[in-house]
């Protein structure tokens, strides 16, 4: 058991992959359209190099897209203003 509710929204940051959604959720797209979602945990690119974003193809794998690891305490935000 997870000890999650269903209905609950989780997204999930794979190491050097994609985000997974899980849970009731739209995705809207620039427009303002709610793009297709064929199941309840998809995959969504950040890369930035899908072909079927914002969903994910795979395509992190052909270029070694790599995450930085996290450093406990620091904000991305207040990092870069420095």
């Amino acid at each position: 058991m997870s000890g999650r509710d269903e209905d609950e929204a989780e997204l999930i940051a794979y190491p050097d992959g994609p985000f997974l959604l899980r849970g009731d959720v739209r995705i809207v797209g620039p427009d303002g359209q709610e793009l297709p979602r064929r199941r309840r945990t998809v995959a969504l690119c950040r890369c930035g190099k899908s072909t079927l974003k914002p969903y994910c193809d795979g395509t992190h794998k052909i270029i070694g897209f790599r995450t930085e690891p996290e450093v406990p305490g620091i904000d991305e935000r207040d990092a870069s203003a420095t």
